[in-house]
């Protein structure tokens, strides 16, 4: 997959994921500089998607850490199993046990409980694990700075235990909405990619790569009126993610081409604010009859 830029776009197309030239570049050279991929981008545009189709891609284990507001190391590292421990005390002190060796073994492997980011280091196998890092501009300040030094020597030390050094380094993709910026020392740690709103050639392209049962007319509809939305003035504008689901809700409709009445029917389908369906409604009608068209005959 990695012996050129045009492997790596054929095997993302054939998981069906249209990767342009610029992302790419970036997924061939994080491979051979080790280096994390930051994804910036509208939601929806598909960043997540990115790290399951590498993972599809290269056979490897996919490791998902979702951020939130108040991620601690804890949640995102690893955590003791307490309650197994205290259970281990009382089987200890009920089979007699010596003082000094009771609770000797209590910080060992079998009580740690492993999360995201430990799980990633210590994967084991021939192909590096994929750690997805979602949409890190959600947590604190705090673990950017906690994560500065997990990306930089792929290493994690646990007091009771020791250092624990990375098996093979993972790919790493961090992936950011934008809802804030994330601090310049982490993504310089990264290489950049910003993943845009498709053009109509690209999204017509991922309809019929995700849905081959679509037909291209009702297909071209959908991507035009897409575009039509974007250039709207929209609290949330829909991304690929909602086109999919939109084709899909024609398809489930039975429907092969688009009318007025059923973009009013499936307006729920593409935006989740009620402010934006009553601007859609409201956009000029002849936008609108331009790309829903009988098809030529």
């Amino acid at each position: 997959m990695f012996d050129s830029i045009d492997n790596v776009q054929v095997a993302c197309e054939k998981q069906a994921y249209i990767v342009d030239k610029g992302l790419a570049t970036t997924l061939y050279l994080a491979h051979h500089l080790k280096k994390p991929i930051f994804l910036e981008g509208e939601p929806g545009v598909g960043k997540t998607e990115v790290a399951k189709v590498l993972a599809d891609a290269t056979g490897a284990k996919l490791i998902r850490l979702q951020c939130y507001e108040g991620l601690d190391a804890n949640s995102a590292l690893y955590e003791w199993n307490y309650t197994r421990q205290i259970l281990q005390l009382r089987i200890d002190e009920a089979q007699g046990r010596d003082k000094s060796e009771i609770g000797s073994d209590l910080f060992s492997d079998k009580f740690l409980l492993k999360r995201p980011l430990l799980e990633a280091i210590q994967v084991d196998g021939d192909v590096p694990p994929v750690l997805l890092i979602d949409e890190v501009d959600r947590s604190d300040s705090e673990f950017e700075a906690f994560l500065l030094e997990i990306l930089s020597d792929f290493q994690i030390t646990i007091p009771e235990i020791g250092t624990i050094q990375a098996k093979q380094i993972p790919y790493v993709i961090l992936t950011s909405n934008r809802t804030r910026e994330v601090h310049e020392a982490l993504k310089r740690r990264c290489l950049y990619q910003w993943i845009d709103y498709p053009t109509v050639e690209k999204e017509l392209a991922i309809i019929q790569a995700k849905l081959p049962q679509i037909n291209e007319h009702l297909a071209q509809q959908l991507c035009q009126m897409m575009q039509i939305w974007r250039e709207g003035d929209f609290y949330k504008k829909p991304g690929i993610a909602e086109t999919l689901d939109w084709s899909l809700a024609i398809l489930a409709l039975g429907r092969t081409q688009l009318n007025a009445e059923l973009i009013e029917e499936t307006l729920g389908c593409i935006f989740k604010f009620q402010d934006d369906i009553q601007r859609a409604r409201a956009m000029n009608q002849n936008d609108l009859e331009k790309h829903t068209d009988e098809p030529n005959q």
